[in-house]
């Protein structure tokens, strides 16, 4: 180490067994500097999962949270990676994550479990920052990280993330027609007020209990049902549909697919791809849709290739097709599927893999929407990640619950803090709709 380098050097790692949003067992991570720098990190897990991400290692013993401790995780950090990266340089961030993905020594991280391993890799981060003396997106970013995310608020949750009938996963909002994050995510929060008094008269007060991005879990038939009663939400906040507010799905198509005969159940109806693609079209037509995550399973980069060439004015944005890998994300772009990429931290295991998935996404000309996980924490790593690495959209769920609504209000504080000294940017203007 060089010259005032000794302060950067890991002194101490602990890990601990703490729980998520859904009462589930997760690691929790500190990482301590010799310079005082302290960094500690919570690890997030999915319910909705592509088949290719990197490996959440469970203990598996039923006599105890069913199966779901991660006290192996939390050794395997104490007694494995603890020794291996004690005395490293904590700025050195992309020498520590080799370090540890050597000493997993797995393609899907399985041996040490992405869990532990991602946990100690943003508590590194946080812990260099904090020596320095700087915030987590300065350090990651300079000072030329100034720009906030647009969030895509998750107002009504279906799918895996509820127990009703929508097999769409995920119905979201935009608030892109703003000039600063905090008018955007404060019109969010008055059109998720404004749907649920709506919810509520319309279908009773059992309609908006919270599924578990925060989202309202009403009984509605249908996407359409869905969709109608965003508008509605909208305009009674007193916006405009299209222009101030735009929106998302993420129907997380491989939850509803059956591939031993390649049909998609939605809400009721069998279909074939190309079923499933015309039932886009006419949604786009008939809504303010701007993006559509996961809209065909995960292996379908064909279909994939094909949507993304006849939707050419919608975002769409591959999560389990891509699951932050740099080798599909490079396969998907060699055939034009998909044209924006969903970044999940624990889905491919270290920040710096993270990054690097990042960069070849720019490259590539693929925009990027930074993601939670259907099981948070009150962690706020994404928040920092969205702005140091200058990401433009950001998923933290409905503004409910406090796992989700710790993002926003530390973008909120990240705002404020550029405000002091420079004037933030909000990311809304380069998403505003294209039309044919």
């Amino acid at each position: 180490m060089g010259y005032g380098d000794e302060y950067f050097e890991i002194v101490e790692v602990r890990a601990m067994e703490v729980l998520d949003s859904r009462g589930n067992p997760t690691l929790m991570v500190e990482v301590l500097t010799r310079g005082g720098g302290l960094g500690k990190a919570l690890v997030p897990s999915g319910a909705s999962k592509g088949a290719h991400e990197a490996l959440e290692l469970r203990d598996g013993d039923p006599a105890r949270f069913r199966g779901k401790g991660v006290m192996r995780a939390v050794e395997n950090v104490n007694r494995k990676i603890a020794p291996a990266i004690r005395g490293m340089n904590s700025s050195l961030q992309r020498a520590i994550d080799l370090k540890m993905i050597e000493l997993d020594g797995t393609e899907d991280k399985s041996n040490l479990g992405a869990n532990a391993i991602l946990g100690v890799s943003m508590a590194v981060a946080k812990a260099a920052a904090d020596t320095r003396g700087v915030p987590l997106y300065e350090y990651l970013g300079g000072i030329s990280a100034r720009t906030l995310p647009v969030p895509l608020m998750n107002l009504i949750n279906g799918g895996k993330h509820a127990g009703n009938e929508l097999s769409f996963q995920e119905f979201m909002i935009a608030p892109i027609g703003f000039k600063r994050f905090s008018d955007a995510l404060r019109a969010g929060c008055e059109i998720y007020m404004a749907l649920r008094e709506l919810l509520r008269k319309r279908y009773g007060p059992s309609s908006v209990n919270v599924g578990d991005e925060g989202g309202f879990a009403p009984n509605l038939k249908g996407a359409r049902e869905a969709l109608d009663s965003l508008i509605d939400a909208i305009e009674a906040a007193g916006m405009r549909a299209g222009r101030d507010v735009v929106l998302a799905l993420d129907p997380a198509a491989s939850s509803f697919y059956d591939e031993a005969s390649g049909m998609y159940a939605v809400d009721g109806e069998l279909m074939d791809r190309e079923g499933l693609i015309s039932l886009y079209e006419d949604l786009v037509r008939e809504y303010p849709i701007f993006s559509i995550e996961d809209p065909l399973h995960e292996e379908d980069f064909e279909g994939f290739s094909d949507i993304t060439r006849r939707l050419r004015y919608v975002q769409i944005v591959g999560d389990d097709l891509f699951v932050t890998n740099r080798d599909r994300l490079r396969r998907g772009a060699e055939v034009g599927a998909a044209n924006a990429i969903l970044i999940k931290p624990n889905q491919i295991g270290t920040l710096s893999e993270t990054m690097d998935v990042v960069s070849d996404a720019g490259s590539f000309g693929y925009r990027c929407v930074l993601s939670h996980r259907s099981g948070e924490t009150e962690d706020t790593t994404i928040a920092d990640l969205a702005v140091g690495l200058g990401i433009g959209q950001i998923k933290a769920g409905a503004p409910a619950r406090g796992e989700r609504t710790a993002k926003y209000n530390r973008l909120l504080e990240i705002e404020h803090h550029l405000s002091e000294s420079d004037s933030p940017q909000y990311y809304g203007a380069k998403l505003s709709p294209r039309r044919p």
